[in-house]
């Protein structure tokens, strides 16, 4: 089975021993984006904004693969706090338009203290 790791400039470098995704076959995962902007490395305020970055890094992820949102089949979403989760769904409504199948969950806490992470399986 071909497998290729997917790598961009213009999402967020990994923060730990991971890529930011991977290619398996027609299948594409990447990995948890947290809102970072990967030209500042800065880390906006609020749930919409860091929601929309979060979004963007997917994006960018999937089309470093040659894929976009319309790829997706599967998300998963992280939420530090389950109360900004009417927000949250507002923003990714506007990137994730083929509705893809989700899970969101809140947890007790993201790296670096931000509000929201998103992951996505998509296929070519």
């Amino acid at each position: 089975m071909n497998k290729t790791v997917i790598e961009t400039t213009n999402a967020p470098g990994a923060i730990g021993p991971y890529s930011q995704g991977w290619t398996v076959g027609d299948l594409i995962f990447t990995s948890g984006q947290i809102p970072v902007d990967p030209a500042t490395g800065a880390i906006a305020e609020g749930i919409t904004a860091q929601a929309e970055q979060s979004c963007k890094n997917v994006g960018a992820i999937l089309a470093a693969a040659g894929v976009g949102f319309e790829n997706v089949v599967k998300t998963t979403c992280f939420l530090a706090d389950m109360g900004d989760f009417a927000a949250f769904n507002e923003a990714y409504a506007k990137f994730f338009t083929s509705k893809p199948a989700r899970s969101c969950v809140a947890v007790k806490e993201l790296p670096k203290g931000v509000l929201c992470e998103v992951e996505a399986i998509a296929v070519k």
